[in-house]
């Protein structure tokens, strides 16, 4: 499983013209989900996610993780996370799971984060969606539970 991790001062993403998942400061989490992932995938990825010392302290120190900063998490799932241009210019997708064990997956994380005690928006599986973040920093972090040592 793969995640694009963006620290964010808002976010929103929007389906047929509604928005469906919208947050202030915190973390946008685009979420690819593989043939090969399982429930653990999602656990390790939400735990991490949650933990990442990614904010400023009093300091001016990352050293804060989402929840000590007070902020949310806006999860959209992104299967393009698993294209493969190594074989040319158009990206084959054979990697990225099947709709079914993505939605799966992608469901557990989302009950993972929440579970953890954070608020996590969403956008609508499977839809075309249009996302817009003010990235805070920039910070961004790109994590892939495969890639664990």
């Amino acid at each position: 499983m793969r995640a694009v991790v963006q620290r964010v001062s808002r976010a929103q993403v929007t389906v047929n013209g509604e928005i469906t998942g919208r947050i202030g400061r915190g973390l946008l989490v685009l979420l690819g989900v593989s043939t090969s992932d399982a429930e653990t995938d999602a656990e390790y990825l939400a735990e991490k996610i949650a933990g990442l010392r990614i904010f400023e302290d009093k300091d001016g120190k990352m050293n804060l993780s989402v929840t000590e900063a007070g902020g949310a998490i806006l999860a959209v799932s992104q299967f393009t996370l698993y294209g493969d241009t190594r074989g040319g210019r158009r990206p084959s997708f054979i990697a990225a799971a099947r709709p079914e064990q993505a939605r799966k997956l992608y469901e557990h994380f989302i009950a993972r984060v929440r579970a953890a005690g954070l608020a996590c928006e969403t956008g609508r599986f499977q839809e075309m969606m249009q996302v817009e973040l003010v990235n805070d920093g920039p910070v961004t972090i790109l994590l892939d539970s495969t890639k664990l040592f």
